[in-house]
């Protein structure tokens, strides 16, 4: 017995084993990034679902055919303001227009009905909008009427877009 008492001596008790703070910090980290890349997958997921809503910068079409309004190097010059101003716009614009509407494009190029429509609402809403209409701070706005105008005549979805390349009003 006396060796019995000797070995539980020599030998200390079990104690229980402590975890590593490190394991317990690397658990943490892990599941914060794991929790920070949701977060972010489904912010991200919800802001390009709005912006594709909104019919922003992500609105998904064919590639349109491009056309130049007016003359190739000087692009279209209109009598602003109505009549009585005096005032002269020397401008570029640029359509995009859907490919897909047969009866406005052949072949990549206008139809000659496409083009007179485009031409002649083009001209009429420049010369019918406010002098306001022209200043820098409502470009937008003039794109976004003039592509309106342009698809009531010629059929909703037909105008993608309208680009200004060059502007010069006196």
């Amino acid at each position: 017995m006396a060796e019995e008492d000797k070995s539980k001596e020599a030998a200390p008790e079990e104690q229980p084993k402590k975890k590593s703070p490190i394991i317990l910090i690397v658990v943490l980290v892990l599941v914060g990034l794991a929790l920070a890349g949701g977060i972010s997958f489904f912010v991200t997921t919800k802001m390009m679902a709005n912006t594709v809503a909104d019919g922003g910068a992500a609105t998904n079409h064919d590639p349109g055919v491009f056309i130049k309004l007016g003359d190739a190097k000087e692009g279209i010059l209109v009598n602003v303001g109505g009549g009585k101003q005096n005032k002269f716009l020397k401008a570029g614009i640029v359509l995009e227009l859907n490919p897909g509407k047969k009866d406005n494009l052949a072949d990549g190029k206008l139809t000659t009905s496409a083009e007179t429509k485009i031409l002649d609402t083009t001209m009429e809403y420049l010369r019918k909008a406010p002098l306001e209409d022209f200043s820098a701070a409502k470009q937008d706005e003039l794109k976004k009427n003039l592509k309106d105008a342009l698809n009531d005549k010629l059929g909703q979805g037909s105008v993608y877009d309208v680009y200004i390349t060059s502007f010069l009003l006196q």
